[in-house]
């Protein structure tokens, strides 16, 4: 290896980004107990903020070493068509008719269901709707879980462990979760069609393993706190809101489809999103206010980790190609916890001659691992913007979530490598 000048402070630059993630409750704690400054600490506090800062302060520097020119074409390289979708789909998959008719759908199956509709419910959002990203994508699967979840359980009064066993279930069945196709997840996304590997691969290889993971996990946690979920399966007082007509539902689902459907091409998913809001500002009465902060603060940590982790290739790709298969499934889940799953297997997708074990290796170990933390699988940062709320000092703390994601990442490890 013989990296640039760029390249050693980029990767400076990424590991004081990922212990930055791990010290976002420090920065709370500094703005409470210095509040002359707190605006400035809770923004260094935001984890969504985190690698958008330290993306900023690698361009800086390559604007000095490198000059505007040099700087400017590596922007103008990186793909943000990632972040972009994260965006859209977050805001419509997070609008009133989708979560109605999402909810309706989980109640009406947890009612013919033979257990305690609370128990029901919770395990139908941490199996059901993981698995429902398949086909509506990672990221929509995530906000309409998370959402459902803030709405109905974390409103309540419930212990800590219950919130970070669930996050942690919810993490890690997301990222699995969207493995029975070729489209929704993002590490499969990358690899994909240049790997050739179509829908029936794809259930054949992953889905049938994961779905037994989900399940697993999703009823080991409902077992585990079944005493405290009573009263997620009581229906959520309406009050005053207009019911809702189901045109409306139809056309939002049409637009969320569409969205899908061209999630490759920004320019006319963004279009399409435009046209989303112009209906959504006609049709106000039938909507909540749309979750656009939340949204862009996921994109901003994205668009960040795609600037900062271009500059990783010289150390991650070496690293990765020294091992067999098993070593790489392994080494995939526990990079994954320090880096974007989606990079990873990207990097994979670069080098010719790969067997096919190990292709399936990386691609194993990178979802396996997705759920460790925040910045490990695209979709964490739209959960953590919509139910950090709901914990101690409006943050979740990263060793929390990687101590709670440990037990059900290590059911996915035995159903990936046994099954």
């Amino acid at each position: 290896m013989n990296p640039t000048t760029i390249q050693i402070i980029a990767a400076t630059l990424f590991a004081l980004a990922v212990i930055h993630t791990f010290s976002t409750k420090y920065f709370e704690h500094l703005a409470h107990i210095h509040p002359k400054h707190a605006g400035i600490w809770h923004l260094l506090g935001e984890v969504e903020v985190v690698f958008g800062f330290w993306a900023m302060i690698l361009i800086l520097f390559m604007l000095s070493i490198a000059g505007k020119q040099e700087a400017m074409s590596y922007l103008d390289s990186r793909d943000f068509t990632e972040p972009m979708f994260v965006f859209v789909i977050m805001v419509i998959a997070g609008t009133r008719p989708i979560l109605d008719f999402t909810a309706a759908t989980v109640r009406w199956i947890a009612r013919c269901m033979p257990i305690n509709r609370g128990m029901a419910m919770y395990f139908l959002v941490l199996a059901f709707v993981p698995l429902l990203g398949s086909f509506i994508t990672e990221p929509a699967a995530m906000t309409l879980a998370a959402l459902m979840l803030r709405d109905t359980l974390f409103n309540k009064d419930i212990s800590t462990k219950l919130k970070y066993a669930t996050v942690g279930v919810l993490f890690v069945n997301i990222s699995i979760g969207g493995t029975l196709t070729p489209f929704a997840a993002p590490p499969v996304l990358m690899v994909a069609s240049k790997w050739n590997w179509d829908l029936w691969f794809m259930i054949s290889t992953f889905g049938w393993k994961a779905a037994t993971a989900v399940f697993i996990n999703a009823a080991a946690a409902t077992l585990l706190f079944k005493r405290e979920l009573g009263h997620m399966g009581q229906e959520t007082a309406g009050g005053h809101e207009i019911r809702m007509p189901v045109s409306i539902v139809m056309i939002h689902l049409v637009f969320l489809s569409l969205i899908v459907v061209f999630a490759h091409h920004p320019a006319a998913f963004m279009g399409i999103f435009l046209f989303f809001l112009g209906f959504s500002t006609a049709y106000k009465q039938y909507q909540h206010p749309l979750i656009l902060k939340e949204a862009l603060l996921v994109a901003f940590f994205l668009a960040g980790l795609v600037v900062l982790g271009g500059q990783q290739q010289w150390w991650l790709q070496p690293l990765l190609m020294d091992m067999d298969d098993t070593a790489v499934f392994f080494g995939a889940a526990a990079l994954t916890a320090i880096t974007d799953n989606a990079a990873l297997t990207y990097l994979g997708s670069l080098v010719e001659g790969l067997t096919d074990e190990f292709k399936v290796a990386l691609v194993a170990g990178a979802v396996t691992g997705g759920g460790l933390t925040v910045i490990a699988n695209a979709p964490n940062p739209a959960g953590f913007a919509i139910l950090r709320s709901k914990f101690e000092e409006q943050t979740i703390h990263p060793l929390g979530l990687l101590i709670a994601a440990l037990p059900p990442t290590i059911v996915t490890v035995i159903a990936f490598r046994i099954l």
